[in-house]
């Protein structure tokens, strides 16, 4: 299965903490793309792994390094270019816990999108088709580019596609909650409170 890691945002709540970018952040002495690359081909044999970004620091062993060819609103975080059925969005700036890939990966084939998170982030999605995710992504895309929306990310796309209000963090269907440890990292005090716990 393909999987993006999506790496290509600014990370300006993170401002270059410790002098990284949030992505090289290392855990147990890996980078969190490292890890990420690493259990993906543990779990999954025909892994085919791409990480997006325009920072060659980020290329990493195992993944392809790709550049978006569009980047404007957040929501261009998920290349367009890169949506294929059977295939699977993850995010850079988290920490994830190999159950949390595991249950991705069993998912696989079982809807036609599925997202993965809980109460305050979507750490995955997962897509069964092309055709049902390009229309939520296009949908919410044409919204944020009108101004109507003002943002444009996992949530909204989540929303769009469950026929919820695109505003908030409400979780429905089509959504499986994934364990406490799996974990974004978008501001420094995100990285305090897991080493604190770690």
């Amino acid at each position: 299965m393909r999987y993006v890691i999506m790496a290509d945002g600014k990370g300006s709540r993170w401002n270059n903490y410790m002098g990284l970018d949030k992505h090289e952040i290392r855990i147990g002495g890996e980078t969190l793309l490292r890890r990420t690359v690493r259990l993906l081909h543990g779990l999954d044999d025909a892994a085919e792994v791409i990480i997006t970004s325009h920072n060659p620091a980020l290329d990493t062993e195992g993944a392809l390094r790709f550049e978006p060819a569009n980047n404007v609103l957040e929501i261009d975080r998920f290349t367009a270019e890169l949506v294929r059925d059977d295939m699977c969005f993850l995010y850079g700036d988290v920490f994830y816990e190999e159950e949390t890939l595991r249950t991705v990966t069993e998912h696989r084939g079982s809807r036609p999108l599925l997202f993965f998170g809980n109460d305050s982030s979507i750490c995955a999605v997962l897509i069964g088709s092309a055709e049902v995710f390009m229309a939520a992504f296009n949908a919410v895309r044409a919204r944020a580019a009108s101004g109507e929306l003002p943002q444009s990310k996992g949530w909204q796309l989540y929303h769009q596609y469950t026929g919820m209000p695109l505003e908030g963090k409400a979780i429905g269907g089509h959504f499986i909650r994934v364990g406490s440890s799996t974990r974004d990292f978008n501001s420094p005090e995100d990285y305090r409170a897991f080493a604190d716990e770690n």
